[in-house]
């Protein structure tokens, strides 16, 4: 195993673990607030539970295999396991597209002013939260079926021709087009809710200009300090939708390109495996940001520590 391997492969085991132990950390402080702390919920909790949901599945069918081989696992996973894996990996990263896309979209109709023409939409927004999550998932799992007929185990260890290559698994060499229908109906899928995702955040950063040169002229505490905590949730979003479509637009490229090449580079390959990992890695420390619950989680702990140190329990 050469240093190069063993460096990616430690990167990606610790990228892993950070990932699934910090979403499942918040999907845990989200679904406390639910059950213990009722009157602390919002609507929007639940599309963050589901995003950390997403983001640890995605994980999970992404790098598992990767990890298995690179502590040398032989045939991890046959035919059934690759189009299992595969299958679950893309149905998670296009739900990560869309609720991601849903939360930009709900967090600029909550700031949007009452008199816009958004406005109407305010009332109605906690009663689509549920029916649009559930239409994600019967969208993404219908579009990315084709994946199960085109992917197969691994027949041997060079692979060489324009063709998906993953650690176990690889799909039937394309001949000098793509399958056009099944690419053209996901970059479909992806324009359509990175469309809104875009827009509603460019509408989100005109109103936080407009509110920066109007905050002079608020004097009360109440409306300010409510106003605050809204622009702060709308900041944790707009760089939330940020880091998405840098790592999105940066792994699509490299994984395309892969797929294009005709002798594949394992360099890049590694290289668009751990961008792909990024975005659901990183996701829940931003929204940590602006969650209630940390402080109050942090202090609790620290109590604790106190309570059972050594030196207090001899006092």
């Amino acid at each position: 195993m050469s240093s190069s391997d063993t460096l990616f492969g430690f990167f990606l085991l610790g990228q892993v673990v950070t990932g699934i132990v910090a979403n499942s950390v918040l999907f845990l402080l989200y679904a406390y607030v639910f059950l213990r702390q009722p009157h602390l919920k919002k609507s929007v909790d639940s599309i963050f539970m589901h995003l950390t949901t997403v983001n640890t599945l995605g994980i999970i069918f992404q790098t598992l295999p990767e990890i298995m081989s690179f502590f040398r696992v032989k045939k991890f996973l046959d035919d059934i396991g690759c189009q299992t894996f595969l299958y679950l990996y893309r149905v998670t990263r296009g739900l990560s597209i869309c609720t991601t896309s849903l939360l930009s979209v709900f967090q600029a109709i909550t700031v949007s002013a009452s008199h816009s023409k958004w406005a109407w939409l305010k009332s109605q927004l906690s009663e689509w939260i549920l029916p649009s999550l559930l239409s994600f998932w019967v969208i993404n799992m219908v579009i990315n079926v084709h994946i199960i007929r085109i992917v197969r185990a691994k027949s041997n260890d060079s692979f060489v021709g324009k063709g998906y290559v993953h650690a176990y698994c690889e799909s039937g060499k394309f001949n000098n087009h793509l399958p056009g229908l099944f690419i053209s109906v996901i970059m479909i899928h992806d324009v359509l809710f990175m469309v809104p995702m875009v827009g509603s955040s460019l509408y989100m950063v005109l109103i936080l200009y407009r509110h920066r040169r109007r905050a002079r002229h608020i004097h009360s505490l109440t409306h300010s300090s409510q106003s605050s905590a809204e622009n702060k949730a709308t900041r944790t979003i707009l760089l939330l939708v940020s880091c998405f479509v840098f790592f999105y637009v940066a792994n699509n490229f490299l994984t395309f390109y892969g797929i294009y090449k005709y002798e594949k580079n394992y360099l890049l390959e590694c290289v668009a495996r751990i961008l792909s990992a990024c975005y659901p890695t990183f996701c829940p420390f931003l929204l940590m940001k602006n969650n209630k619950i940390i402080p109050k989680l942090t202090s609790f702990l620290s109590n604790m520590r106190m309570i059972f140190s050594p030196r207090a329990q001899c006092g």
